[in-house]
């Protein structure tokens, strides 16, 4: 059985716009497998297809030119429509300019584009199909994807209901979850042994083919080493100068090594919230893993965590991960608040208008428990609504005119 992804549903309905499909995301986050996917729901439907990648020699010779793509589709479609897909579109030097030539040329041909994390698809590729292209980000698999098939999509139209009947069941697989993360090979193997394997290819294919071929880095042992260093200190402020001494190299090549991690879709930055610049810290952001699977490898605890009581920071990059889903099509950002007094909330949703802070607390809260600093921030800010997300507890009370939820963690979902 595959891993349904809810992007499938996403790009399916983009397929009759003439706009560039591109897929991008992290190395094996299940780019390929997504395309034939699409591929196969085309051919069930009669469509004319033709999926070519850079990985593969034979299909290399077609890239040397637009003419030569062009002779290789006709040669495949004439001058009738058909879809064309192409992978791994990060090992075509110029990749933006290419594809625009391409598209310029108003051809019958739809193409879905898919390419691995570089400084050359975020930057390049994105500016160059500006009002060309719809870009969709594919990370890997989600808990509420992870969590459908593993229960075989029985419940996949109640899974509040499966959540609050089959609560130590629910709890077993969020610690599934937290330990070996959403890489779909890993979910698939069965043994501790074969995901460890898995996980070290993945982390070595990164290394090996974003960082040190696409991106030239040189000093791979330092990037190797700051992200066991960020892996280890998730949700905490960035020390550039801290981490320089580090490493022994200077505080500029951290920040180009940090900014590598980011456009490869390892870790995402998140900025602080502040109104009060001289009180609230305004500049150092903190660092949460897209994947918690490559944050427990970096640190050499890939699933050996046994108790909530030791996931404390990997549920709040859970947390982090869910809450960014949330609110990336709404409009909203999401932010973190601390104070030069120490006063600190691990996130806050800013709508503008509206603000919503959020306190997580790994555990199953039996009893409803504000944190001082959550009173803080209400006692500043008097946002309408704030969260406490938690394991199992779902209830609410008022502090002066803000109505405090305590919101279950599968809520999020």
């Amino acid at each position: 059985m595959s891993i349904k992804r809810y992007a499938f549903g996403h790009l399916v309905g983009h397929l009759p716009k003439k706009e560039i499909s591109l897929i991008v995301g992290p190395r094996q986050a299940g780019k390929t497998t997504l395309m034939l996917q699409l591929q196969d729901y085309l051919k069930k439907k009669d469509g004319r297809t033709l999926f070519l990648s850079l990985d593969f020699e034979r299909d290399m010779p077609h890239f040397t030119t637009q003419a030569a793509l062009l002779d290789r589709i006709r040669l495949e479609f004439g001058n009738r429509k058909g879809y064309v897909f192409i992978d791994e579109i990060q090992r075509k030097e110029n990749a933006g300019l290419f594809l625009k030539g391409l598209y310029d040329m108003q051809t019958p041909y739809k193409l879905i584009v898919s390419g691995s994390g570089s400084v050359e698809l975020k930057e390049k590729v994105h500016e160059s199909l500006a009002g060309r292209k719809r870009m969709f980000e594919l990370h890997t698999v989600s808990l509420k994807e992870f969590i459908n098939f593993r229960i075989g999509y029985r419940y996949e139209d109640k899974l509040s209901e499966y959540f609050r009947i089959k609560k130590a069941e629910s709890l077993s697989l969020l610690m599934e979850y937290l330990n070996f993360g959403g890489y779909p090979r890993v979910i698939l193997e069965e043994t501790l042994s074969e995901k460890l394997k898995t996980m070290d290819e993945i982390y070595r294919s990164y290394i090996e083919k974003d960082i040190a071929y696409l991106l030239k880095v040189e000093r791979i042992d330092a990037f190797g080493n700051l992200l066991r260093l960020m892996a280890g200190q998730i949700g905490n402020m960035i020390n550039l100068n801290e981490l320089s001494s580090t490493l022994g190299i200077s505080v500029q090549t951290v920040k180009n090594y940090l900014a590598y991690a980011e456009k490869t879709f390892i870790v995402k930055r998140l900025t602080p919230y502040y109104r009060n610049i001289r009180k609230e810290i305004s500049k150092s952001p903190v660092l949460y893993f897209n994947d918690l699977g490559m944050r427990n490898f970096s640190t050499g605890q890939f699933g050996r965590y046994t108790m909530l009581s030791e996931m404390g920071f990997l549920f709040q990059n859970l947390a982090y991960r869910l809450l960014h889903g949330k609110i990336k099509d709404d409009g909203g950002t999401l932010h973190f608040w601390r104070t030069k007094d120490r006063a600190e909330v691990d996130f806050v949703i800013d709508r503008g208008r509206e603000v919503i802070p959020i306190e997580v607390k790994c555990r199953e809260m039996k009893e409803k428990a504000i944190a001082r600093s959550l009173r803080g921030f209400i006692a500043k800010y008097q946002p309408k609504e704030a969260w406490v997300v938690n394991i199992s507890l779902r209830d609410e009370e008022m502090v002066e005119k803000t109505k405090i939820k305590f919101v279950p963690v599968f809520d999020l979902l």
